[in-house]
């Protein structure tokens, strides 16, 4: 199996979405109710086309179809696609503010196999290119695991109160690279 990593385009983004539905319907059945899923992708995930125009966003593909994405921003938003904002973040300070790794997902018959690892280090590797010593992410459930495999310590759990009253529960996770 070769995986391959490319910055995700405006063309990928239909296909990205429905990618990130089905992901989230099979991976976060442990996690999460069937009434926390469907609202979660109604009104947080998916794409954040921000991602994509910033040139931060990638999808990693076997054999030409998308196998999983993510990303990384230099902006202030920690979780959520386009549905779940209604402004452009503001930018941050890479001396100062934690780079967002954003909005990863695997399909799920390619989950386990190290593309969300391989995705987060290209994130990373960008991030400290632009100068950020430290991540911080929003990590859902299903995602914590990988998370804290490679290096992120959770610092808080924010359950968020979706519009239709569904409660999400989201790990606020950090790691400082700053000195290694």
């Amino acid at each position: 199996m070769q995986i391959t990593i490319r910055l995700a385009t405006s063309e990928d983004i239909p296909q990205l979405n429905e990618m990130i539905a089905l992901s989230v319907h099979v991976l976060s059945t442990d996690y999460y109710t069937p009434g926390q899923i469907e609202s979660a992708i109604r009104y947080v995930f998916g794409v954040d086309t921000q991602l994509v125009t910033d040139g931060t966003y990638y999808v990693a593909e076997i054999d030409g179809t998308i196998a999983g994405c993510g990303g990384w921003s230099k902006r202030n938003t920690l979780y959520g696609g386009d549905q779940h904002k209604e402004t452009e973040d503001a930018l941050l300070d890479p001396k100062h503010d934690a780079a967002k790794i954003r909005a990863f997902f695997v399909h799920p018959d390619h989950a386990r196999r190290g593309i969300g690892r391989l995705i987060i280090n290209v994130c990373e590797a960008a991030a400290k290119g632009n100068g950020f010593t430290c991540f911080e992410l929003g990590a859902t459930l299903p995602g914590v695991p990988l998370y804290e495999a490679v290096g992120y310590k959770a610092i808080e759990r924010i359950d968020t109160v979706l519009p239709d009253g569904e409660v999400l529960g989201i790990v606020k996770m950090r790691k400082d690279v700053s000195h290694g």
